[in-house]
Parts: structure tokens; sequence; C-alpha cells
């Protein structure tokens, strides 16, 4: 649908969406006390705004728009489907809630919207696998196909996982809130899980035609500032937080003017934001004081390593296989063994790390293909090469990422093709 010219084009409301439907969301879940509700009526008044801004323009507050709306829809839901005296009473109780232009936070705690709703998301009664996949679908603002594809799992699958878990939560009265302290330490692993997901959605984007989705870089950052503020002593905290800046203090060099992806070795390191490396830097040592090692803080202290090389040519890779034995020691997984490699493939050669490689299950994960494309190439396998780069383009769902493979698979019979040091991002 095109826009007229007061209209608001409908990717601007997409991108509304993405931005503010988690805030939407939590807010409503709060009042309401209904995720599920609360999900559909946000849902609900995005696709009336999609159907009437375009061409009636965009209201004074678009986002008061939505969450006025929002509730409207919520409390029309609960009397439609009122079938008893109690339900209408309910329903009665709900509206007068929900005309209170700025009702009470919750006492005590962190107030904050979508902190609460992720520690619901990420209740210990609901698989980890599911707590992480829900709150990326409600924090994160990703479709259920992204979601999938962060998961490597169908659309299909993923819909019925987030469905089950929103029955879930509703069946069995989770409630809405941050945990008392002596609760937090069994329930951070999976919010920290959530995080860093949320982040490399953001920092690598399964889908589309951009590489990087700052809004979901900074929500994840904005989100680990608050874990630490609510576990200041907590290692594993500090180091997602530290883990997250110092990706991010890269994230303006990751692109060309074009749009093209440039490789942690071809970025102009000059460029990388100082700020952030030196918080990043001062939260690592912190955690080293601490000295309770944990899978976040080993990945932050190997993002360290890079950014204090000067240039590619001088990063202490012995240090960083170091660190990653160290990760695969404690968090054993097949990912955490493919960046491994990349760093084994400089200390020991490509052929070393090729044989790690071959034998890892990661056959859908596109890179897992590129860094065999890589390493293929640097042996002089060609055709190998050309064979493992068109695998990995036909397995992202990135557009720029698809077209930086596909460059450096037609490259490789006319000139040395592109290295793919540093290109893998650690996930969970």
């Amino acid at each position: 649908m095109a826009a007229s010219p007061s209209g608001v084009p409908p990717e601007a409301i997409a991108r509304l969406f993405t931005r503010e439907s988690a805030r939407a969301i939590a807010i409503l879940t709060r009042l309401s006390g209904d995720l599920d509700l609360a999900e559909d009526a946000v849902q609900e008044a995005f696709a009336e705004a999609l159907a009437h801004w375009p061409s009636t323009g965009l209201p004074p507050s678009p986002v008061g728009w939505i969450l006025t709306t929002a509730k409207r829809k919520l409390v029309d839901r609960v009397r439609r489907e009122s079938t008893r005296e109690s339900r209408e009473a309910q329903a009665m109780h709900l509206h007068a809630l929900l005309r209170a232009d700025d009702p009470p936070p919750e006492e005590g705690g962190v107030d904050d919207d979508r902190l609460r709703l992720i520690f619901t998301c990420c209740h210990p009664a609901l698989a980890l696998h599911v707590r992480v996949a829900l709150t990326l679908r409600l924090l994160g603002g990703l479709t259920t196909a992204e979601v999938a594809r962060a998961f490597l799992v169908s659309e299909a699958t993923m819909a019925q996982r987030l469905a089950r878990a929103k029955r879930k939560i509703r069946d069995a009265g989770i409630p809405y809130r941050v945990p008392e302290a002596s609760e937090l330490p069994g329930r951070i692993d999976g919010v920290l899980v959530v995080v860093y997901l949320v982040f490399n959605e953001g920092y690598t984007a399964s889908a589309g035609d951009g590489l990087v989705r700052g809004d979901l870089c900074g929500e994840a950052v904005r989100l680990g500032r608050l874990l630490r503020l609510l576990l200041p002593e907590e290692p594993e905290v500090t180091g997602l937080l530290a883990l997250m800046l110092l990706i991010d203090s890269r994230r303006d060099t990751r692109t060309s003017a074009e749009g093209d992806l440039v490789l942690l070795a071809d970025q102009d390191r000059t460029r990388w934001h100082a700020a952030l490396i030196a918080e990043g830097h001062a939260l690592v040592r912190e955690c080293l004081r601490l000295n309770r090692p944990g899978p976040y803080q080993l990945q932050a202290a190997i993002q360290a390593v890079h950014a204090e090389a000067p240039s590619a040519a001088r990063t202490d890779w012995r240090q960083i296989l170091r660190l990653y034995d160290q990760l695969l020691a404690c968090q054993p997984s097949p990912v955490v063994a493919l960046n491994r490699a990349v760093a084994l493939a400089e200390v020991e050669g490509p052929a070393a790390a090729l044989a790690v490689v071959d034998a890892l299950p990661l056959a859908g994960f596109h890179v897992f293909h590129a860094v065999r494309a890589d390493l293929l190439r640097r042996l002089g396998r060609t055709a190998d090469a050309a064979l493992a780069y068109d695998a990995a383009a036909a397995a992202t769902g990135n557009e720029a990422e698809r077209a930086f493979l596909r460059r450096s698979c037609r490259i490789l019979f006319a000139a040395p093709g592109p290295h793919l040091t540093g290109a893998v991002t650690t996930v969970p």
C-alpha cells in the first residue's frame, strides 16, 4: 500500500512495530495479567495503524495511539469472549484499569516493564530453548520466521513452540515480575542467553537486506546494563555486558558506504568506538578480579584481545586459541568449536582447522560453510571452496551476507579471495 503525500509508508510502521511493540506488550501484560491477550491486542493495533496511517498520516503521538488502541482492543476481546457474569465483571475491572493514564508501577525491584517481561518469559517452568525463543519474539520484535532461523528449525515448529509457551504461562499462573533476590541466581542463565541472542540477531540480522539491526543491538545492551544494575556482583552478567560492548564497538565498520560486508581483518580500526572498548576492557578486568570465570567472560576476554590489536596482523592468536580452549571446556558446543577452528587456522594452519570443521554437525549453519570455504581456498582447493561458498550463500537469509559470499565465490578464480578471520560470532 503506497502512502499519500501526508501519509506514512508501511515500512515506517513496520519499524515502529519492531521498536515499540515489546514495550506495549509489556505494559498491557502488567495491566491485564494476560500475555497472550496483550500480544494479540498490540498486533491488532498495529494492523489498524497499517490500514489507516498510510492515508491519514501519523497521529501526534504514534506510540500513545498504539497503546490506547491496543488497550481498547484488549477490553473488547475480553468482553467478546465473556460468557459468564464473572467474565463480564473482569472486563469492567480491566476497562477501568486500562483507562488510567499513568498506572502505578509494581513495587520493588527494577521499574522496567520489559525487564519484568523477560523474567516472565524466562521462567524455569519453561524449557530453556522456549524461554529464549519467546523472549526473542516478544522483546526483540523478531518475527516467528526470524526466531526459527536463529534456532535452525522450521517456522511451523517455532510457531507451535511459542503458542505452547504462552499457554503454559497463562495456565500455570506464572507471575509478571522481577524475581526476589533469593530467586535470581537460578533464573539468570536463561535471561543472559536471551539477551545475547537478541544482540546477535541485531549484529548480524538473520534476514533482510541490511547486515545490522542497530535497534536490537541497542536494546540488548540496554537490557544488559539493567541486569548489571540488578546483579552487580554476578560475573557472568558483567561478562555479557563487556562482550556486547566490545563487539558493538565495531558496528560502524562492519559495512562499507555501499552496505557491503567488511570482515574484521579489513575494518578501519581507527573508527572503532574507543569509549565502548574502554568500558568493555574495564568490565573484563573486573571479571578477572572476581576470579569466577564463565562462558560470557571468556568470550569477552577473546573480544578484548581483538580490540587490543592495533592491526589484524598483530592479533595475538595464540592467546585467543587458549581462551577458546577454556571456553570449549566449560561450554562444549559445535558453534564454539567452529569459532575455535578459526583461531586454530591462524596458529596451526588451515589444514588442521579444516579437519576440525569437517567433523562438526553444522550442515544447516551458513557460517559453517563460509568458514569451510575460506579454509579450502587457503589450501588451494578452489573447486571445493566454490561449492562451500554456494552452500553458505544458500543457507543465509541475510542479503548482505549472501552478496558477500557470492562475490567471494566469483573472485576465487581471478585472485586470492577474502579472509574470514574473526568473521564468526559465538552464540550460545
